[in-house]
């Protein structure tokens, strides 16, 4: 494995779209790590965070899968090493699909024989099902990370109560303990994994420790969340779930689900109905985690790795 790196280069690529916040030209993030010399050369492995996440998420996970493909991590806009938007309700999940077809389209200019797999956990397995669906994106293998068509209602009051509320911390373990109060969901972590999965959330600046990403990703959320109609937003998020079912009926590409027995956001009966249809999903549950699967543990890793290893 000579010339093997253990951590990933940072890149960024131009969208277009909705412009950066100062009216600017937008950039997308993205961490790449490089294959092992026995991996397929001609396979990349797309992973995408959920929410208010980035891509360092998938460390772990990537590190597994090199021996397989190339991966790429994505920050998505307004996270991470990402641009922020001079729109918040710019942050949707249609920008979101337009951003990630730019990165595939060079994917396959850079080499007309890749075929890509998609990793895509909450929020990142939306933007799948939306590409997923779309016959010229041609992705060989779908994972998706506790999430499908129907997201239940409660788990988005939950997500709109702390997403874009732009809290502060005069100490970095100040901030990694809110942190950790806020992701009961994934399950038992030790402290030093914990630690890991935290400290790419993190930005210091003036002497305190800030989220990294843009407190505006939360507006389109409590837009329905706190809509004074409650009635009208529930059936805006119902009209979505039917657009959401319609793209999963389309999707031929070969699908697993990964389900937090526990979880909150993906239900078991939508998961059940998403083993029958479309796709027909192949549903793995873990027991003792909810929204959602970090990707760390050892079981989950294996259960993504060996679906992409095969034919």
């Amino acid at each position: 494995m000579s010339g093997f790196r253990q951590t990933p280069e940072l890149r960024f690529i131009e969208v277009p779209g909705p412009l950066a916040v100062g009216e600017k030209p937008r950039k997308m993030a993205w961490w790449d790590w490089p294959a092992q010399p026995e991996a397929d050369p001609h396979r990349v492995v797309v992973c995408v965070h959920g929410l208010s996440r980035q891509g360092r998420d998938f460390d772990v996970l990537a590190q597994s899968l090199t021996v397989q493909a190339r991966v790429i991590a994505v920050d998505v806009a307004g996270r991470g090493q990402s641009d922020w938007l001079v729109d918040p309700m710019a942050y949707q999940v249609g920008t979101y699909a337009a951003d990630m077809a730019v990165l595939l389209a060079q994917l396959r200019a850079q080499d007309p024989l890749v075929q890509v797999d998609w990793v895509g956990t909450s929020m990142g397995g939306l933007i799948g099902i939306a590409l997923a669906a779309q016959p010229g994106t041609g992705l060989r293998r779908l994972v998706l990370n506790d999430v499908g068509p129907v997201i239940q209602w409660e788990a988005l009051c939950r997500i709109g109560a702390y997403v874009g509320r732009n809290p502060s911390f005069g100490e970095r373990q100040e901030a990694i303990d809110y942190l950790r109060t806020l992701s009961a969901g994934f399950g038992p972590h030790d402290d030093e994994t914990w630690t890991a999965l935290s400290v790419p959330m993190l930005r210091e600046r003036d002497g305190r420790w800030w989220l990294h990403y843009d407190p505006a990703i939360g507006v389109p959320v409590r837009a329905l969340t706190d809509a004074a109609d409650q009635a009208a937003a529930r059936q805006v998020v119902r009209e979505g779930e039917a657009a959401l079912w319609a793209l999963y009926d389309a999707i031929q590409t070969r699908t697993l689900l990964l389900r937090g027995a526990v979880s909150d956001l993906l239900s078991p009966e939508t998961a059940r109905m998403m083993g029958e249809r479309g796709p027909r999903a192949r549903c793995i549950e873990f027991a003792g985690v909810g929204h959602a699967p970090t990707l760390v543990a050892g079981d989950q890793v294996a259960a993504v790795a060996d679906f992409l290893a095969q034919e």
